[in-house]
């Protein structure tokens, strides 16, 4: 019998030497955090920050052909709701500020959340008027409230990146967790101000 050692790892038979080197494959470039994804997230949250803080004005101070707080107390007792100029003082403010405030990339979780809290009594409320905005009987389409409510969450996930006022806090650090805590709250008082003040 040989004394030879054997292999059981098919194609290693022989000494080792003289063996052509194994393939290496191309070092690829690591996955990392860009400047381009920072830009993105600049621009989403103007885009969202401003529409919202225009909305707000609308309704805080009648800015821009806005109703006013009168005005939008009277859309929302027609839409179900009690304590109407208490609601619209709550909804207009928190446009108004979280907005701004998602804008600059200040306490952008928190922020983020409060636009999506305004966002889901809305849909609730005119889902039954179908996706689309259109003229008829789908002019309150929920397709609109639901691309700024969908815009707000992912800011709440991705944090406000880099380009912020809020660059190097714990929650830019770590936007996940935070976010799904802010989540977690925003949807919760949305929900009991809905269900406590909706007839």
């Amino acid at each position: 019998m040989s004394e030879q050692p054997t292999s059981i790892i098919p194609g290693s038979s022989g000494s080792g030497f003289g063996d052509s080197p194994s393939p290496t494959r191309p070092t690829r470039r690591p996955l990392t955090w860009n400047p381009g994804t920072d830009l993105g997230l600049l621009l989403l949250r103007f885009g969202i920050g401003a529409v919202f803080f225009g909305h707000g004005a609308q309704k805080v101070f009648g800015l821009w052909g806005g109703i006013g707080i009168d005005g939008f107390a009277r859309a929302l007792d027609s839409s179900g709701f009690n304590q109407s100029v208490t609601l619209s003082w709550v909804t207009g403010l928190t446009e108004l500020i979280g907005g701004a405030f998602v804008v600059l990339g200040v306490l952008t979780p928190l922020a983020a959340t409060g636009l999506l809290a305004v966002m889901i009594p809305t849909v609730i409320v005119n889902v039954g008027a179908g996706w689309f905005v259109g003229p008829g009987a789908a002019i309150n389409g929920v397709e609109y409230n639901v691309a700024l409510g969908l815009a707000a969450a992912a800011i709440i996930f991705t944090g406000p990146g880099r380009i912020a006022l809020d660059n190097g806090r714990t929650w830019h650090r770590r936007p996940a967790p935070w976010g799904v805590l802010a989540l977690i709250i925003g949807v919760a008082a949305s929900l009991v101000v809905f269900f406590t003040f909706h007839r």
